[in-house]
């Protein structure tokens, strides 16, 4: 069942216009919520990246009540042990080109079956640059494309991630986590004005681990001890291959995040 602007429809039957300006021109956020035996991970924290999101494309403030009301309708109809539950707020329908319509946004919530993370994984680096300058930096918009060719690219490499640096040659992110490593015992991650977003579960790591934020050069993944992916669906994932340097297994540093995330998300579910 998908809820659609105040219905709720089977997959099969579930509309939008064609016009509406999300598909047209990407004129939309969005925010990938874990669903656990019907209970959401950190949705708070995700409603109100979703405002961020949406202030910075002009957006109206989405209604937080509605928002919860549709997920819970969602969950309700569509029992999973585990999936992705997935919010879309767009501009609504509108004429064709970059101006908006005046019909007022669109929000749509869907639940998606998820796999549960291996615990280990491989990353290529792609040549594709970042911009931390763009008037979206930072915002989970639709505007998926560039990571959707990135992504592409490691998968043809046998991977599942995607590492991206920006235009000053930092180290940014991936297509949809955000990375730490580890440098001489440090755990490290680039700072929000590298241009990468500002993950749920990578500002959790940094609370509940004491990781830091830098600056980060590009190269020092090729330097790092160790390297590690977060997102929601991720939570702290190892990397043990990086392009075709192979990493030792988990190591300490990462093996202490991922007990850590563990232990803390299991004891709170809404953590604020």
């Amino acid at each position: 069942m998908i809820w659609v602007n105040g219905t709720l429809a089977a997959e099969d039957d579930a509309a939008l216009s064609v016009l509406d300006h999300g598909l047209t021109v990407g004129d939309g956020v969005f925010e990938t919520v874990k669903a656990e035996h019907g209970e959401l991970f950190a949705l708070t924290r995700h409603l109100d990246r979703l405002t961020r999101s949406a202030r910075g494309l002009g957006l109206p403030d989405p209604d937080h009540d509605l928002v919860r009301s549709a997920c819970a309708d969602v969950l309700a109809a569509k029992p999973l042990p585990l999936g992705r539950l997935r919010i879309t707020y767009t501009g609504g329908t509108s004429p064709l080109g970059s101006e908006r319509g005046e019909s007022g946004p669109s929000l749509v919530v869907a639940l998606g079956t998820a796999k549960p993370r291996t615990e280990t994984t491989a990353v290529v680096t792609v040549p594709w640059r970042r911009n931390e300058h763009s008037a979206v930096a930072g915002l989970k918009t639709t505007s998926y494309a560039e990571n959707v060719v990135a992504l592409a690219a490691a998968h043809r490499a046998g991977a599942t991630e995607a590492l991206l640096g920006n235009t000053a040659g930092l180290l940014c992110e991936g297509t949809g986590s955000n990375v730490f490593v580890v440098l001489d015992g440090r755990l490290l991650t680039p700072t929000l004005a590298s241009g990468c977003l500002a993950g749920i579960t990578r500002q959790l790591v940094l609370d509940w681990t004491g990781a830091e934020e830098a600056d980060l050069p590009f190269e020092a993944l090729a330097g790092a001890e160790e390297i590690f992916l977060t997102s929601t669906l991720r939570d702290v994932q190892a990397v043990t291959r990086i392009d075709d340097r192979e990493l030792p297994g988990v190591g300490p540093v990462t093996r202490k995040a991922m007990e850590l995330f563990a232990e803390r998300a299991a004891q709170d579910s809404d953590p604020v």
